[in-house]
């Protein structure tokens, strides 16, 4: 009965931690999803990862060069700009 629950306790938290799981490139889908959100606001977006936990998207605008950060639900929650 204890080893069901621990397994039925991973199955629901296993997805949204798969997402973050480890640093690196996200899927297809979730890129395409960060690409139009991203040029619909007027970026060029030249690579997309997975890091500490949220998505990176590398990307210029207006001739300068920013680091957008997105979360779980591909929602803007930092940006930075890079020199």
């Amino acid at each position: 009965m204890r080893q069901s629950l621990k397994l039925l306790a991973l199955a629901f938290t296993l997805p949204a931690a798969a997402a973050f799981a480890s640093d690196g490139t996200p899927g297809a889908e979730t890129q395409a999803k960060i690409r139009e959100l991203l040029t619909g606001q007027g970026y060029e977006v030249r690579k997309i990862e997975t890091e500490d936990g949220l998505y990176e998207a590398y990307a210029l605008k207006d001739g300068k060069k920013y680091e957008v950060y997105l979360n779980d639900k591909i929602e803007v929650v930092k940006i930075e700009e890079n020199d």
